[in-house]
């Protein structure tokens, strides 16, 4: 295992769910079961438009009595919180802001535990995330800093790339239906549980066999921004795909990107245009279940 790393994720918040009804309500939103979240674990969730389309990609827990706390990329936030809070109606639940409390950071060189297991360290929490070694630290924002040297963002987001792991971003916003981006394979839908919105779409890719587009892991020797358009040899006028995220070192980006699966098959694939710098697909680091 390396020497920790550490680095505050700036471009992160943190929404508070409060009230006797918290995790119901919650539980009636995202695509995870939050009404038997214990407080030994994390959910990876997910918010869906009413066709099945990611508005965010969140991490919750349980906090104090009747309150759960949702971690979520801060370009997401504002429009979630909004969203959230129309649906909440009459149940006892009251939704607010609190990323002006917390600090949130991502590790490196972690204990590795099981993915979403939640180890609590007085008033900060510690979530396993996919991938050896990663974790996501929630703690208050007075507090010192987590052990570890400093790392940076690009470092942070190849490690996110490697572990095949993406995150609706603004520039994805309702790009992609769960399984898109593996979101299922990772931890972050219940089939068990009751609905949601969305829930018809999401499970119809899931059972019958329609899903013709899945995140994979490229390498590449430019830069890459998350929602730039990748394109097919094959069909060069169109776009195949979607990037992710990505992340830069020693002159190469890996990146995860939404991709047509008929264009793995054969050809080649382009970042930005049909002439762009040429993709190099990577091994997931997990295996995709076939499809029924």
């Amino acid at each position: 295992m390396p020497e920790p790393t550490q680095l505050r994720l700036n471009d992160w918040g943190v929404i508070r769910a409060q009230g006797a009804d918290a995790a119901s309500f919650l539980h009636g939103q995202l695509t995870q079961d939050f009404a038997l979240l214990d407080r030994e674990h994390a959910r990876l969730a997910g918010f869906c438009t009413a066709k099945g389309r990611l508005l965010a990609t969140l991490v919750g827990w349980r906090g104090g009595d009747d309150e759960i706390l949702l971690a979520l990329p801060a370009e997401t936030l504002a429009a979630t919180l909004k969203r959230l809070s129309m649906f909440v109606l009459r149940a006892k639940c009251k939704l607010t802001d609190a990323s002006g409390e917390f600090a949130v950071y991502g590790l490196l060189g972690s204990s590795p535990v099981e993915a979403w297991t939640l180890v609590r360290d007085g008033a900060a929490v510690q979530i396993a995330l996919p991938g050896a070694g990663r974790a996501l630290r929630v703690q208050p924002l007075d507090a010192p800093p987590p052990a570890g040297a400093a790392m940076t963002p690009d470092d942070w987001a190849w490690a996110e790339a490697e572990a095949g792991m993406a995150w609706v971003r603004g520039a994805t916003v309702e790009a992609f239906v769960p399984q898109m981006i593996n979101f299922e394979v990772l931890g972050g839908v219940s089939f068990k549980k009751g609905c949601y919105p969305g829930q018809e779409i999401v499970a119809r890719s899931q059972y019958r066999g329609t899903l013709k587009r899945r995140l994979q892991v490229f390498e590449t020797d430019t830069a890459a921004t998350v929602g730039q358009e990748i394109f097919y040899s094959a069909d060069p006028d169109q776009p195949a795909g979607v990037v992710a995220g990505s992340g830069s070192r020693d002159g190469r980006t890996l990146l995860t990107a939404e991709i047509k699966l008929a264009a793995l098959e054969s050809g080649s694939l382009h970042l930005g245009s049909a002439s762009g710098a040429t993709l190099q697909p990577r091994a997931l680091p997990y295996e995709i279940p076939p499809q029924e």
